[in-house]
C-alpha cells in the first residue's frame, strides 16, 4: 500500500518501506509482473512512481518520447536527481537531440533494462505519458519494416503540420485519430508508412509481461489549472535558456520545432516569429489538447485502474 499524497521526505519513505519485492506474486507464473504508472501530463506520475518504487523495491523506466534526449529537462518535465530519492531511473538522457530516436530503439533498450531489473530481484516500473511507447513495450508490439523514403520526405517536410494531418486523415483515418496533429516528425513518418503499405497495418503483439496499470487523471478544470501553473514554473526556472542552450549546441531551430509543444513555441518566440503572449497562449492550449489526446489513447485500455490525482488515495499491490 502506498499513500499517493504522502508528504514524507525521501528518507522517511525509505524507513517506512516494509514490503519486499516478493510481496507481489505473479498471477501468470510464466510472465514477470511489471507495474505501469501512466496518465495525462501534469498529473504527478513521476512522484507516485518513486513512492511505489521505494515501497516495493522497484526501479523505474521512463516511457516519455522526449525525455530520452539529453539537455531537454525543463521542457519535458524530467525528474531531477533529488526527486528520484535514490531510486534508479532508466531511459532518460540516452539520445542526442540532434538525432531521431525511434520507438523500436526505445523498445530494445527498455526490454534490456526490464531483464536486468528482474535479474536483480526488483520490480520494473514503467512510468510515462507516451502511450505509444508504453503499448509497444508492454504489449510487445512488432512493427513492419518500412525504409526511409528520402524523396517523399523532402516533399512532406516542406508542408505545414495542418496539411500533413489532412493528408494522413485521407489515407489512414485510424492512425490520424491517435497522433499529435502538430508533430511534423510523426506525421511525416505515418504518411511514409501509409503510402508504402497502403495504411499502417494491424500490429502483431507478443506480450512478455503481466502488467498492473495505475492511471492518474484530474477533472478538466483541475488539469488545465495545473498545466498553467506548471508552465509558469518552468518559464521561471529557465526553460527559454534551456532551449537557447540547445540551439547553441547545434540543435537547429527546425529540429527544436519538430519536438512540438514547449520546444516548438519557445523556438518560434526566440526567433521572433511570435510574441511572448502568443507563446504562452499557444502552449497552454496545445498542452491541454495534448493531454486530451493522451486520455483518448489510454481510455482504450480497460485494464487501467484510474485514480483522481487531486484526492488522497492508497495504492495496494
Amino acid at each position: 500500500m502506498v499513500d499517493a499524497h504522502d508528504s514524507k521526505s525521501c528518507e522517511e519513505i525509505h524507513e517506512s518501506s516494509s514490503l519486499s519485492p516478493g510481496t507481489m506474486e505473479n498471477s501468470e507464473k510464466s510472465k514477470p509482473k511489471i507495474l505501469v504508472v501512466l496518465g495525462p501530463t501534469a498529473t504527478g506520475k513521476s512522484d507516485l512512481a518513486v513512492k511505489l518504487a521505494l515501497k516495493y523495491n522497484g526501479e523505474i523506466i521512463s516511457a516519455d518520447s522526449r525525455q530520452v534526449y539529453k539537455g531537454m529537462d525543463l521542457g519535458t518535465g524530467k525528474i531531477t536527481k533529488e526527486e528520484m530519492c535514490g531510486v534508479p531511473h532508466f531511459l532518460l538522457d540516452v539520445a542526442s537531440p540532434r538525432k531521431q530516436f525511434s520507438v523500436n530503439e526505445f523498445q530494445k533498450l527498455a526490454e534490456k533494462k526490464i531483464r536486468e531489473i528482474i535479474k536483480r530481484g526488483h520490480l520494473p516500473i514503467i512510468c510515462g505519458g507516451t502511450g505509444f511507447y508504453i503499448d509497444t513495450l508492454v504489449r510487445g508490439l512488432h512493427f513492419p519494416e518500412v525504409n526511409t523514403n528520402k524523396k517523399l520526405r523532402l516533399i512532406l517536410e516542406k508542408q505545414t503540420a495542418e496539411k500533413l494531418f489532412t493528408t494522413l486523415k485521407n489515407i489512414d483515418p485510424a492512425r490520424a485519430r491517435n497522433i499529435d496533429p502538430h508533430n511534423k516528425v510523426r506525421l511525416v513518418r505515418a504518411i511514409e508508412i501509409a503510402k508504402s503499405l497502403g495504411s499502417v497495418p494491424k500490429i502483431q503483439s507478443d506480450n512478455l509481461y503481466s502488467p498492473i496499470y495505475i492511471g492518474l487523471d484530474l477533472t478538466d478544470s483541475a488539469l488545465r489549472e495545473r498545466i498553467s501553473i506548471r508552465l509558469k514554473r518552468r518559464m521561471k526556472a529557465g526553460m527559454l535558456k534551456e532551449i537557447q542552450k540547445l540551439h547553441k549546441n547545434n540543435v537547429s531551430w527546425k529540429r527544436l520545432e519538430k519536438f512540438g509543444l514547449e520546444y516548438r513555441n519557445c523556438a518560434l518566440f526566440l526567433q521572433g516569429k511570435i510574441t511572448r503572449d502568443e507563446m504562452i497562449q499557444n502552449l497552454e492550449s496545445e498542452i491541454w489538447q495534448y493531454a486530451k489526446r493522451q486520455r483518448t489513447w489510454f481510455k482504450r485500455n480497460k485494464d487501467i485502474k484510474w485514480f483522481d490525482a487531486s484526492r488522497k488515495f492508497k495504492v495496494y499491490l
